[in-house]
């Protein structure tokens, strides 16, 4: 997988205007940064985790390498619903061909086999989610490590990299007696950390609707998908 400051150079929007012969590449970007919802749904389908691996390439496969890339119009709306609506109908036609593509015929264009893929949890199922919850929720804590990566790496970039990590974990909380335990940290006031902490809530939520706008195909649906992220993690 990309480094985990790493992120795409395009966005849905790219793809979506994209020439057919550069859309591939496009489209692979983004399916290399958002495949573990598809991971988890399918394994969510299937119970199965090897199964799902192997019906997890052979979807890839067939959607960046096939022909599905000609259904990508402006008017499939996200990214996140185009590629829910790609892994369910390859679900429901593609069972019976995937030991025939066993992982793209051993052509991995996303490497489950990496350490990410390894440390993903089992599905929710035992608290009642179905496969199509398990997605949009996958889904939307995907968005939330991405914007915090892009967060991250910025801080890093401005050579505040220990700020960051001391003071990310108020990103959803803290008290005061944390507060002054990491002003002794970094050598500020109380005062100071917890202006430091609104700064960093402030720019996380900028990081994370930039993140937001690269998988909608028009920035005035950020805001419908901010609800939605926020509606999902409620549930």
């Amino acid at each position: 997988m990309p480094a985990a400051n790493s992120m795409p150079t395009t966005s849905w929007t790219l793809v979506l205007s994209a020439a057919a012969e550069t859309r591939r590449s496009l489209l692979e970007q983004l399916c290399a940064v958002y495949w573990p919802p598809v991971f988890a749904f399918i394994w969510a389908r299937t119970r199965d985790r090897e199964q799902a691996r192997d019906l997890t390439q052979a979807f890839f496969m067939r959607l960046l390498e096939k022909h599905e890339l000609r259904s990508v119009q402006p008017q499939r709306g996200s990214f996140r619903s185009f590629l829910f609506a790609a892994v369910s109908h390859f679900l429901s036609n593609e069972w019976d061909r995937v030991r025939a593509e066993k992982r793209g015929g051993g052509r991995r264009l996303i490497p489950l086999d990496s350490d990410e893929a390894r440390a993903i949890p089992a599905p929710e199922l035992a608290d009642g989610r179905t496969p199509e919850k398990i997605f949009e929720r996958r889904w939307a804590l995907a968005l939330l490590d991405r914007g915090l990566a892009r967060l991250r790496g910025r801080y890093e970039a401005a050579g505040h990299g220990q700020h960051f990590e001391l003071l990310r974990g108020y990103l959803t909380g803290g008290g005061e007696e944390t507060y002054r335990r990491a002003g002794e940290s970094l050598g500020m006031s109380e005062a100071a950390v917890k202006m430091a902490v609104h700064r960093l809530r402030q720019r996380y939520g900028e990081a994370l609707r930039e993140e937001i706008a690269m998988t909608v195909a028009d920035p005035g649906e950020v805001d419908a998908e901010v609800h939605y992220l926020l509606t999902v993690l409620a549930g």
